[in-house]
């Protein structure tokens, strides 16, 4: 496709005519067959996120994010309650449906539906939703609720440059690296550079169909381990360029 150009021969972005801004997001319930992802409420989820949080003896899951740890009840109780305070961000806790456990929290942020733009970050699992088939539903429930239900058009992940395990887990699901931001934020008292990554709407239909065959029960052997790699079902489906 050629590029478009202006009356003056400059060359311009491609004209959206049909382009209707997104829903801002409402509150959902989001539920799949491993996990339901429902809005963070300090009276039924503290006590367990705490729970889940201390399996992280040494504190790994805290050196890359604002907030954490929590020692305390107290603590998780007053952070969740200001947390469900704000009005520029969607905090979610993750649910074990086979424990009625909360595990973790993942959060919509940077909203702009004008623009069609959201991003997924604070992202905190604890060890039992780590590197777990339950954990990568509940990213999938997120991204489908986005492009789905609200009519996004580009779904942003964002993490410490430095944090590989989070670069790698933005790639594994689909998300494509654009670029580094340097010394874009200062946190816990330190520099970060930022490292961005997205999916695009046009993305979308692919990874869609590749996380539902990942997440499949064929694609899991009778001791619970893959047959086959989403990053592999994601680069099997998605379209030649």
């Amino acid at each position: 496709m050629s590029q478009p150009v202006n009356e003056l021969g400059q060359p311009i972005g491609e004209a959206l005519p049909g382009w209707v801004p997104a829903r801002f997001p409402k509150v959902a319930r989001m539920e799949g067959a491993l996990c339901v992802v429902e809005l963070a409420d300090s009276e039924k989820h503290a006590a367990d996120l705490l729970e889940a949080y201390k399996q992280d003896a040494e504190g790994r899951m805290w050196t890359y994010l604002s907030y954490g740890p929590f020692e305390t009840l107290d603590a998780i109780t007053q952070w969740l309650d200001a947390a469900s305070q704000r009005e520029d961000q969607i905090f979610y806790t993750i649910v074990e449906k086979a424990t009625g456990k909360a595990v973790g929290i993942a959060t919509y942020l940077r909203i702009q539906p004008k623009d069609g733009v959201v991003e997924v970050g604070g992202i905190s699992y604890s060890p039992r939703l780590q590197r777990t088939p339950i954990g990568t539903e509940a990213m999938f429930l997120m991204m489908k609720q986005v492009f789905d239900v609200w009519g996004y058009r580009r779904y942003e992940w964002k993490c410490d440059a430095l944090n590989a395990a989070s670069c790698k887990s933005a790639e594994r699901i689909g998300f494509t690296y654009d670029g580094l931001f340097r010394q874009a934020v200062i946190y816990r008292g330190r520099n970060r550079d930022t490292a961005w990554y997205s999916v695009l709407d046009k993305d979308w239909p692919a990874i869609k169909i590749a996380f539902e065959e990942w997440l499949a029960p064929t694609n899991f052997d009778s001791d619970g381990q893959q047959k086959c790699r989403l990053t592999d079902l994601i680069a099997e489906n998605r379209p030649a360029s």
